[in-house]
C-alpha cells in the first residue's frame, strides 16, 4: 500500500458524502392518498395548506403524519398530530403541513 493510498480514498469518500448531500434536498417528496380539509380534497399532498373555516375538519387518508399549526402558513405551534387514517377537528388552528 502506497502513501497517497489513505488520503485518495479518504477524498472518495468526501466525494460520494458531498453528492449524496446535494442529491437529497432535491428530492421531492409528496405523501400518497388524500388530505381532506373542510371538504376540499388534496391528492398525494405535500407542504402547508391554509384554511379559514371555523370549525375546521382535517382527514388524514395519506401515508404522512399532517401537523395541525396554530398560525396561518404553518407557523405558531403545532397543536395536534393526524395520523394516516385519523380525523382532527378544531376551533383555534389555521393551517396543516403534511410531514
Amino acid at each position: 500500500m502506497t502513501a497517497m493510498a489513505g488520503p485518495i480514498r479518504a477524498l472518495g469518500a468526501l466525494a460520494a458524502a458531498a453528492a449524496l448531500a446535494l442529491a437529497v434536498p432535491n428530492s421531492a417528496y409528496a405523501a400518497q392518498g388524500i388530505l381532506n380539509v373542510n371538504g376540499q380534497d388534496y391528492v398525494d399532498p405535500s407542504g402547508c395548506y391554509g384554511f379559514d373555516w371555523f370549525p375546521a375538519s382535517i382527514t388524514n387518508n395519506t401515508d404522512a403524519i399532517v401537523e395541525v399549526h396554530s398560525g396561518p402558513d404553518c407557523t405558531g405551534s403545532v397543536e395536534w398530530l393526524v395520523y394516516p387514517g385519523e380525523t382532527y377537528r378544531t376551533e383555534t388552528a389555521a393551517s396543516v403541513f403534511v410531514l
